[in-house]
């Protein structure tokens, strides 16, 4: 009986993860312990962290592998700089993979760094071998990005660019600030460590940890915890039901650096078309969520039939409701825009948006107070 073996190992990656790992565990404290570092250290480690995750979030991730927003050209420029100084391999390679991961999610042959391999392997040890050696240079399913001057450019200086940033901005800080190894402990190694496992992070913890609101269908979670380490990219369920979404976290209160980096840049003119999925599709795949859940609870009872049925008439009714009062709004808020509209019929519409607003609330609740009873 035969086994199959295991892909070559890539050992300038091994050798970069081990070594900057080991470096960031042993040398970085014994430095501080011996010589010890100062506030400029920990200023430049948040700027530098920062900027090259952004890079990767709002650059490789929202604006280039999921087009969920366009950008000026000075903006692509930045995330084509800070994506090389994160050491992720170029624009078009990481768009790639990850167009590829969303297209075959969780599907083990498929996806480059499937969750249902295991955390190791999500999480670091799939660029450890040549798993995907056949797609390295295989680029069709970024044909979009090819046209992009940037993107190629980063793509063709990826390794120049990668030296130039890691060594280069490190050393020279560290000549600024009169303290180059510590320079380069900090804002070279240890900002890489961080940089690269908080973002290796969503290939892996956020689908194993987590909450799914929204779907089932796959294994990614939506954490706020991580949505703290990632600069918003742990409302992970959320992304992949609506990945075209150039927002993460979709509410106030939650934490997307990310989001509010690109609706800010759309203030100066440097981003635009910002992509944002409907609120009724939202609310819908919550609610069919909570349904699905709601059923598998009542399968075992004795009147399940019964519950199911007055599970499902509520469910729809809230569809119903919610279809209604979505539309009315865009109505509305159409009416208020155009100048031909007449006074008196603006005023019904408004007198019927507020109508089905308050049906719609009271549905919710009734459907609340069903689903508290398989609670």
């Amino acid at each position: 009986m035969s086994t199959k073996r295991k892909p070559p190992l890539i050992w300038l990656n091994i050798a970069i993860f081990l070594l900057s790992f080991l470096v960031a565990l042993v040398v970085v404290p014994w430095y501080g312990f011996t010589t010890g570092y100062g506030v400029e250290h920990l200023i430049w480690f948040i700027v530098a962290f920062s900027f090259c995750n952004l890079s990767i979030t709002a650059g490789y991730h929202r604006l280039w592998s999921h087009k969920t927003y366009e950008a000026h050209g000075l903006l692509r420029f930045i995330f084509a700089l800070g994506g090389a100084f994160a050491l992720q391999n170029s624009a078009l390679h990481w768009s790639s993979d990850h167009r590829i991961h969303h297209k075959h999610v969780d599907h083990n042959d498929k996806d480059p760094y499937s969750a249902k391999r295991g955390f190791w392997f999500s999480h670091i040890g799939w660029m450890l071998r040549e798993y995907n050696a056949n797609t390295y240079s295989d680029y069709s399913n970024c044909r979009d990005l090819q046209k992009d001057k940037i993107v190629m450019w980063q793509h063709k200086y990826y390794i120049p660019l990668a030296i130039l940033t890691n060594v280069g901005i490190p050393l020279a800080l560290g000549i600024v600030y009169g303290d180059v190894l510590g320079m380069l402990l900090i804002v070279g190694v240890l900002r890489l460590v961080l940089s690269h496992h908080s973002t290796f992070f969503i290939n892996s913890l956020a689908h194993i940890w987590g909450s799914q609101p929204y779907t089932d269908k796959n294994t990614a979670r939506d954490n706020g915890v991580l949505a703290f380490f990632t600069f918003g990219e742990g409302y992970h369920n959320y992304h992949h039901i609506f990945e075209n979404d150039y927002r993460n976290g979709i509410y106030w209160w939650q934490y997307d650096p990310t989001k509010w980096l690109i609706k800010s840049c759309s203030w100066l003119g440097l981003t635009r078309k910002l992509r944002v999925t409907p609120k009724l599709k939202i609310e819908k795949a919550r609610a069919k969520m909570c349904r699905e859940i709601a059923q598998r609870k009542i399968e075992n009872l004795p009147n399940a039939s019964q519950l199911k049925e007055a599970l499902n008439r509520e469910f729809e009714q809230l569809i119903t409701k919610m279809s209604d009062y979505y539309e009315i709004k865009k109505q509305v808020l159409e009416a208020q825009k155009s100048s031909l509209t007449e006074k008196y019929e603006c005023s019904l519409l408004k007198l019927r948006y507020q109508h089905l607003k308050q049906e719609l609330s009271s549905q919710r609740k009734r459907w609340e107070m069903q689903l508290a009873q398989y609670a």
